[in-house]
């Protein structure tokens, strides 16, 4: 059986920190909003093929808690058939990763294009209108589902005491070869060494992800 260690979080990483956060939010405004303006070809192509497919709405909101619990709605292009969140308890027994978290290699909601989207990441594009909103940063842990935050101990917790982002440390090294346990390590690890140029290593990583296939599903 697989060991993980313990992560303790620095106080100072996860209290006041005026500076970062003023220049990690200027960069979040900036970076998303030219993004939302240099990808805008990218979003009108993903729309045309997700609508195209089977006539069903192109983006899709979920509840998502954030920062120190705090709920919102994350978009994203849809991916799956419409009914999908309908399907969840059927389809529990086939989940693939331990702890809270709910993952299926071949889920059979996801759509022909949605695959192709998801192995892009291009499916987390409108993620960026939550950035410019403030309820992400481009840098950050996923934001969990309420129903994952039921299951999460105090230790896991801990995820929560920054704000959320598209992309982060997990996303770029293991990906969904990581389980839960994994998963919170890696974020905690980042919220230890979280940085400006830190941030910066990781979305240049992201970067290649749209362009190379990868674990992603």
């Amino acid at each position: 059986m697989t060991e993980f260690k313990q992560v303790e979080l620095s106080p100072s990483k996860v209290g006041p920190r005026p500076f970062y956060h003023f220049v990690k939010r200027g960069f979040d405004i900036i970076g998303s909003g030219l993004g939302l303006i240099a990808l805008s070809p990218v979003f009108a192509w993903v729309a045309y093929k997700v609508h195209h497919e089977d006539g069903g709405p192109v983006f899709y909101n979920q509840a998502r808690v954030g920062k120190d619990g705090k709920l919102f709605k994350m978009y994203k292009f849809r991916s799956m058939i419409p009914n999908a969140d309908k399907m969840v308890k059927q389809l529990e027994d086939q989940n693939e990763v331990d702890g809270a978290m709910f993952k299926i290699k071949d889920d059979p909601r996801i759509t022909k294009i949605g695959k192709f989207i998801r192995k892009h990441s291009l499916d987390e594009l409108p993620q960026l209108v939550n950035v410019f909103k403030g309820d992400m940063s481009l840098v950050g842990p996923r934001p969990p589902l309420p129903s994952e935050v039921e299951q999460y101990t105090d230790y896991d917790k801990q995820r929560l005491k920054v704000t959320p982002g598209c992309t982060g440390l997990w996303q770029v090294t293991k990906r969904n070869d990581a389980n839960f346990d994994e998963m919170v390590e890696l974020d905690l690890d980042y919220i230890n060494n979280s940085g400006f140029f830190y941030d910066m290593g990781i979305i240049f990583k992201t970067v290649g992800v749209l362009f190379k296939p990868n674990s992603g599903y």
